[in-house]
């Protein structure tokens, strides 16, 4: 089971990874960090990309994910009666040169991390990134 180092650089070896970084998204503080940041400041990067994780899982998405108004989600999904995953699985942001991915990572506990994957849109399969970040998330583990 690959702890933060071994995912990131897992994650770089996708086609067309520019950067990669392991974010808690409470924070904004990067946990990890390989490759390029967009801006050059990976700190920065993580701290922007925290903040739409946080809009992501704590607004109004649950209207799109199936939940109720008192924020529970219904059905055995993403956010279902364990309570333990959040609401949403990834965010996938499209810029007119790269794509960026952020893959929310499962735990016992209740995490508060993600993985941020910047990928160039030329060189990238972001089908292929999507799974294997997935995969990634997966087995990383953090402690």
């Amino acid at each position: 089971m690959p702890g933060i180092d071994e995912s990131l650089l897992e994650a770089m070896r996708l086609p067309g990874a520019r950067g990669a970084s392991v974010v808690d998204w409470i924070s904004g503080l990067a946990l990890g960090a390989v490759g390029d940041a967009p801006g050059g400041d990976a700190e920065a990067t993580a701290a922007e990309t925290a903040e739409l994780a946080r809009l992501a899982t704590e607004s109004g998405v649950l209207a799109l994910t199936g939940g109720d108004e008192a924020g529970e989600t219904t059905g055995d999904g993403p956010g279902g009666p364990s309570g333990k995953e959040p609401p949403v699985q990834d965010l996938i942001i499209t810029n007119a040169d790269s794509y960026h991915l952020l893959r929310f990572v499962t735990t016992t506990f209740d995490s508060t991390v993600f993985v941020h994957l910047w990928l160039d849109r030329g060189e990238g399969n972001l089908a292929l990134a999507r799974i294997r970040l997935a995969e990634m998330a997966d087995r990383l583990v953090l402690g």
